[in-house]
């Protein structure tokens, strides 16, 4: 049987699907001249092919299957199975249409599909509801999949084969380098699937139980990896990657004893750090650390079942992979119930005092499946599934308008990256005279901002 696996490209905007919002996806769409820099910056450096997809490659290819993919093309096979998304859902489902129209079976995969079938439902043969890969086994050995179709999550992630990256489109590399992720992107790459973690508002949780695979299973793969690529580039879709602080430690020695050359990025959170286990991990090629911050106030991070990481200790963590030479990038969140104008930029003021290398600034969303969507269902306003994408305003907030929403997202990007010290930071300049001068640059960068937000603000109070 001949399968294609599309993984398709978003129409508008920088779309990210996969394991980005849980599977749920994201889009970025050009909103100020600040964000159209960023767009670039994304598009140059965030693509990353799907895991889900290379597991299912290489299940169906080790019992003989012709394994093709596709970004967007049609191609003529016996199968389609086609990665779900919610923010892109609708060019999905006219794909699979189009692929049915040629005498092709088509199957959705992902959490979107898992959670709201409905919206693929009439557009496909079968869909595939949870973790995808003990449905694809099951399909690779003959059996016809019709209708909705349960996956039981693995439970010995260990038993999965490695994802093969040469059956899944990858995307050419090539432009001048800005940024410790090469052009193009990484591998990516699960060492465990889930999260331990209760954040109300996060979809990471909701397809299936928290696992882990072993180390040694984990270095397996990446020795693999190395066979076929000189110094891969790996990006860790793990929430939380440094849970267990021993793991890490373990991973790292594997790495040094099998003298495996990788450069490598995570995502975590920061109280799951201290400076040994930086030191260790960028030994071995960390470059990149992601993690969470959401919100300046504690009681609005309790309030969503986010643990509280103190203020001293996130900041000490910063200034630790700054002198060691990790780049670093903060998540925050606007938008919550309980923020108001003040709230928020004091959030954001908060963003640029932290001092990563990167920031990201999203509108709070509440996702199908979430305790939070139980919580805002009757504050929702937006019915287009396709703008739950991360940065579009879909709930009627109890003090901000959407517009302001908007402005105050726009704002973010505008007050974090658009400052002399920023580029001080990146550049590493910290000699006293230099800073003293970029200080002062900053202040009247500043009130050049101010007075043009002046402008804006008054427009979004019309």
């Amino acid at each position: 049987m001949k399968v294609v696996l599309a993984d398709l490209k978003g129409r508008e905007g920088f779309v990210s699907k996969d394991t980005v919002a849980g599977g749920y996806g994201s889009r970025f769409r050009t909103f100020s001249r600040t964000t159209a820099w960023v767009h670039r910056f994304k598009s140059q450096y965030h693509y990353t092919p799907s895991v889900h997809l290379a597991y299912l490659a290489a299940i169906l290819a080790d019992a003989g299957h012709e394994v093709v993919s596709t970004d967007g093309s049609p191609v003529e096979a016996d199968l389609a199975i086609v990665l779900s998304s919610l923010v892109d859902y609708r060019h999905e489902t006219e794909w699979a249409d189009t692929m049915r129209a040629r005498g092709t079976r088509v199957g959705f995969v992902g959490l979107t599909a898992s959670k709201m079938p409905q919206l693929f439902v009439e557009h496909a043969d079968f869909i595939v509801s949870g973790e995808p890969e003990a449905a694809a086994t099951r399909l690779a050995r003959g059996e016809p999949l019709s209708g909705i179709c349960e996956s039981e999550p693995i439970g010995d992630l260990d038993s999965l084969p490695f994802p093969r990256w040469d059956l899944v489109a990858q995307k050419s590399r090539s432009g001048i380098r800005m940024s410790p992720r090469p052009i193009g992107g990484g591998f990516p790459l699960l060492s465990s699937r889930g999260c331990p973690e209760f954040c109300t508002y996060c979809p990471h949780r909701i397809l299936a139980p928290y696992r882990t695979r072993s180390v040694r299973n984990i270095v397996d793969e990446i020795e693999q990896m190395c066979r076929l690529n000189r110094r891969p580039y790996i990006i860790f879709r793990d929430p939380l990657f440094t849970e267990s602080r021993e793991r890490v430690l373990e991973f790292c020695k594997q790495v040094r004893d099998r003298d495996l050359r990788i450069r490598f990025e995570c995502e975590t959170r920061l109280d799951r750090l201290d400076e040994d286990v930086l030191r260790e991990m960028h030994g071995v090629g960390l470059r990149i650390i992601s993690f969470g911050v959401e919100s300046v106030s504690p009681e609005v991070l309790r309030r969503v079942g986010r643990r509280v990481t103190p203020e001293a200790h996130q900041q000490q963590i910063i200034e630790q992979c700054r002198e060691i030479g990790i780049a670093t990038c903060g998540f925050f969140i606007l938008g919550f119930l309980t923020d108001d104008w003040t709230s928020v930029m004091a959030t954001i003021e908060f963003a640029k005092d932290l001092g990563p290398t990167f920031a990201q600034f999203k509108l709070l969303t509440p996702y199908p499946g979430t305790p939070l969507w139980k919580q805002m269902e009757p504050r929702i306003i937006e019915t287009d599934w396709e703008k739950f994408d991360g940065f579009t305003p879909t709930f009627e907030h109890p003090a901000l308008s959407g517009d302001q929403l908007k402005f105050l997202l726009g704002a973010a990007y505008t007050h974090f990256y658009v400052r002399p010290s920023y580029l001080a930071n990146v550049m590493r300049i910290h000699n006293r005279l230099v800073r003293g001068w970029v200080d002062r640059l900053d202040e009247r960068v500043a009130a050049r901002i101010n007075r043009w937000e002046a402008g804006l603000m008054r427009q979004v109070a019309c």
